[in-house]
């Protein structure tokens, strides 16, 4: 059974840093493919970041790209989040998300595993 499991959220200012990290348990963590979405109240969820298949390329989101770094540790089996500059409209409540090595993860229909989601939320 896969478990994803994030912490790091909280309360921050504009132009605030937070980092996100979401550990997994379960397979081999080479036999997965992270990355973040995020939900905004009344909003669809929304792909953040991810690595690609391969694990030698990073995805962003348009309204990030610049101020979101995505990176992991092997070792640990933690995936990051570093959010910098942020904004009111960065937040939302940010999923960790996974599928098996077969394909990519920028898209819902992409992911096979949730976590349990941690708040950010940015005051102006």
């Amino acid at each position: 059974q896969v478990q994803l499991v994030e912490s790091g959220g909280g309360l921050v200012q504009t132009g605030g840093s937070l980092r996100l990290s979401c550990a997994i348990s379960g397979r081999t963590f080479a036999y997965y493919v992270m990355g973040w979405f995020r939900q905004a109240p009344g909003k669809e969820r929304e792909f953040v970041a991810s690595f690609s298949r391969s694990g030698g390329n990073t995805y962003y989101g348009d309204s990030v790209k610049g101020r979101f770094t995505i990176s992991r540790d092997n070792a640990k089996k933690t995936v990051y989040l570093q959010m910098n500059s942020l904004n009111p409209e960065d937040t939302a409540v940010y999923y960790c998300a996974a599928r098996a090595y077969s394909g990519d993860l920028r898209t819902l229909k992409d992911v096979g595993f949730w976590g349990q989601g941690t708040q950010v939320t940015v005051s102006s």
